[in-house]
């Protein structure tokens, strides 16, 4: 162990996520060993994700309460009040414009994240998977030799020695040597399943992985459309597209929720694995792979031999022994059988061939390259992947606080809508200071205001028919007319042409506007009389 943590050390959110309580669906405490074979294990990740829907009721049931109590208070519409909760509406937007914002740029930072370490996992799983299947062919080809190309070669020697007994005995001791390599060989572990396991793994991770990124991408951008559309609705004052994106936000508040109840739970799963990876694998390789030899890549100790140094080397003396014999034999039965030459130079290449492998098998057994490869997938997995699953679960809650706001605004929105709404239909249609009537007479014109040029030119003819009318200047006290322009909202300013004093019919107002004109207008009066006097 204490070899282990000189090389893996557990961060502090794996120690702090591991420290999490597990408990069963029954409430009864779990050991937080990293178990996902054990029931009471899987409830207790299960019921992580249970608390996050158990917050998403909470939620729901705040946001109902606040709807239903917006939806039933009333209030006064004075102008004062509805400028006030204009402004808190706006500002109340542009927070949860920003936190939403907020949410998106975590969350594409931990979906990167958690990106790296999964594809890092699945480098380390492929390379690991390339040092098996290796060291499986490598053995294969050796033994390969001695059994099959080797044989051949001392089955011809045989019959073009049968004459000389001592030639014989050589060939048997090679034989001897042979067979002696091919059962240290024999002791070598097979890597067929493991590999296959790791091939499985590798595929599950790139696929799932995958999906997971795309999910998350497309999550961000919906909840940034929604988000953006939800403001532009609130800045355009329009009633439907407002509640198109409310029910969309609705739909962002539940999958914020869910992608939060994922996130917790993976990242407390996997937790749990990185607080004593070796202790898992020790646990799940029994029976295939002996313990020293798990033991023996997990740690890497200088202080450990290789459980394969015997093998490899017995296997060596072998092959080195069968070199001897081979190089007398070339020396010595050449002479006197010459026909055996070609079948000794291709032993001798046969068992050059075998010394070049066993170089390179010993390379690859060598535990540093595949501790590298188990490191570094520790590294992808606790370090990269549970930190972008915490920006992941950040990026959610930001995401279910920004919508939870819109959510809650949109009511008031709805209603500052509507009441703008209703002051204008209050107003009659003719009325010139009805600005709807005016956006209106901008669009359709009265035909009977049309005159044609013709009608300016049908009459003598001369350039004087085709003069304006004379405009004609009121005499209408300045303070009046300021006391006017200030009523309807606009800066006290001179006209050639004022409204007051033409003789023109004064609008029709509803009585709770014809209140507030006349409060306003003696308080207006008031203050100009003494700076402007009649």
């Amino acid at each position: 162990m204490s070899a282990a943590r000189v090389d893996y050390i557990a961060p502090w959110w794996v120690v702090w996520l591991h420290s999490v309580p597990h408990f069963s669906l029954r409430l009864q405490p779990v050991d937080s060993t990293f178990n996902p074979r054990d029931k009471s294990y899987q409830e207790s990740l299960l019921l992580l994700g249970l608390l996050a829907a158990i917050c998403l009721g909470l939620n729901l049931a705040f946001l109902t309460t606040y709807l239903v109590c917006a939806c039933c208070c009333r209030r006064d519409h004075e102008v004062h009040t509805k400028q006030r909760s204009s402004c808190c509406i706006t500002w109340t937007a542009v927070a949860a414009g920003l936190i939403c914002c907020a949410a998106v740029g975590v969350g594409f930072y931990g979906n990167s994240e958690t990106n790296d370490g999964a594809y890092q996992l699945v480098y380390s799983l492929d390379n690991a998977n390339h040092t098996f299947s290796g060291v499986d062919e490598l053995v294969f080809e050796n033994a390969q030799r001695m059994k099959v190309d080797l044989e051949q070669h001392l089955a011809r020697l045989s019959e073009i020695f049968a004459a000389r007994g001592d030639y014989i005995q050589t060939l048997k001791f090679i034989q001897q040597m042979a067979g002696n390599a091919v059962a240290q060989l024999s002791r070598l572990p097979v890597w067929r399943e493991a590999t296959v396991q790791l091939t499985e793994l590798s595929d599950q991770t790139t696929y799932v992985e995958y999906y997971r990124w795309l999910s998350y991408l497309l999550l961000f951008i919906l909840d940034l459309v929604i988000c953006l559309v939800t403001c532009l609705a609130l800045a355009k004052r329009s009633k439907c597209l407002l509640a198109s994106m409310l029910c969309c936000g609705l739909i962002a508040l539940l999958l914020s929720w869910a992608s939060l109840a994922a996130d917790t739970t993976a990242a407390v799963g996997t937790s749990d694995f990185c607080m004593a990876p070796d202790i898992f694998i020790l646990n799940n390789t029994q029976g295939q792979i002996s313990t020293e030899v798990t033991r023996y890549y997990l740690y890497c100790s200088q202080s450990v031999s290789s459980p394969f140094q015997q093998a490899l080397t017995v296997f060596q003396r072998s092959v080195t022994s069968m070199q001897i014999q081979v190089s007398g034999l070339l020396q010595v039965a050449v002479p006197l059988f010459p026909t055996a030459e070609k079948d000794l130079l291709e032993i001798q290449l046969l068992l050059n061939s075998s010394e070049t492998s066993l170089h390179q098998l010993t390379a690859m057994l060598d535990c540093r390259g595949l501790h590298k490869d188990y490191l570094d997938a520790l590294t992808g997995i606790c370090y990269d992947g549970i930190e972008g699953l915490l920006f992941l679960g950040l990026s959610s809650l930001l995401a279910a606080l920004a919508f939870s706001m819109l959510i809650c605004v949109g009511p008031q929105a709805w209603k500052h809508f509507t009441t703008r709404d209703r002051d204008y239909d209050d107003i009659d249609d003719d009325d010139p200071f009805n600005p709807q009537a005016r956006r209106i007479a901008t669009h359709n014109p009265p035909r009977g205001q049309l005159h044609s040029f013709c009608s300016y030119s049908s009459g003598l003819g001369s350039q004087s028919s085709l003069q304006p009318p004379t405009q004609t200047i009121s005499n209408a006290p300045v303070s009046e007319y300021m006391n006017q322009a200030v009523l309807f909202g606009g800066n006290p300013r001179y006209e050639n042409v004022p409204l007051i004093g033409r003789g023109s019919p004064p609008p029709t107002y509803s009585p709770s506007m014809r209140a507030t004109y006349m409060s306003v207008a003696d308080e207006h009066l008031r203050h100009y009389s003494g700076e402007f006097p009649a």
